[in-house]
């Protein structure tokens, strides 16, 4: 069992909103709407920062970029937490004797701090940052990497995820793939024309399809 991290396992809009908000205000302009960036959080830190600044561009856009990863470094696990329904999904993971691990592009000097702020680090099998390898999602060799090390073949992991390139991502190594619809799609966004496995709408549904019982 994969699964993506920011809009899959975690809600981490809360901080990372906040933060770009914050270089924003430094930069004084107003805060947006939580729900317009929210949708960005799962095009990480580049993402965001496009949205927050759009009519800035190059080097200039880089420096807010850092400046924003700056912050969030020093606010991880402020609002962060567990989408609701996934601490029982990894608990019957455990019961069921079913490994899991994260995929995640984000980096790992913020994983690790992350995952061990939330008391997460001992129980993922494997975890896969953006920076672990050369190469990060939608490229297959993430996912693969997990796979080895939770000791599966490939095809008889799943993978959760709440974008395209988690699909792709997914398909490319040969796993099926399920989209969590509850993680951060944007208005654009139509996942069934991704074509995962299936969509869910609630961690529980992970269970369902483990279970041969999702409609």
């Amino acid at each position: 069992m994969l699964f993506d991290l920011d809009g899959t396992l975690l809600d981490t809009a809360p901080d990372l909103v906040r933060v770009l908000n914050l270089v924003r205000v430094e930069q004084g302009r107003a805060p947006l709407p939580y729900e317009t960036a929210r949708a960005q959080v799962s095009h990480g830190s580049t993402g965001l920062i496009r949205l927050g600044f759009p009519d800035v561009a190059g080097d200039p856009l880089e420096r807010l970029r850092l400046r924003l990863l700056e912050l969030y470094s020093q606010r991880l696990a402020v609002g962060t937490q567990l989408f609701a329904g996934c601490r029982k999904v990894l608990d019957a993971l455990a019961e069921r004797g079913i490994p899991w691990g994260i995929v995640t592009n984000k980096p790992g000097y913020l994983t690790a701090p992350l995952l061990a702020q939330l008391k997460l680090a001992d129980e993922a099998g494997s975890v896969v940052s953006g920076d672990t390898l050369p190469q990060r999602k939608p490229h297959p060799a993430p996912l693969l990497l997990a796979a080895s090390q939770l000791s599966i073949p490939a095809p008889d992991c799943l993978y959760v995820g709440d974008a395209e390139r988690d699909v792709q991502s997914a398909r490319a190594a040969g796993m099926p793939v399920l989209v969590a619809r509850y993680g951060y799609l944007g208005p654009d966004d139509d996942p069934h024309l991704w074509q995962p496995d299936a969509l869910i709408d609630d961690p529980q549904q992970i269970l369902d399809w483990l279970d041969g019982t999702l409609t």
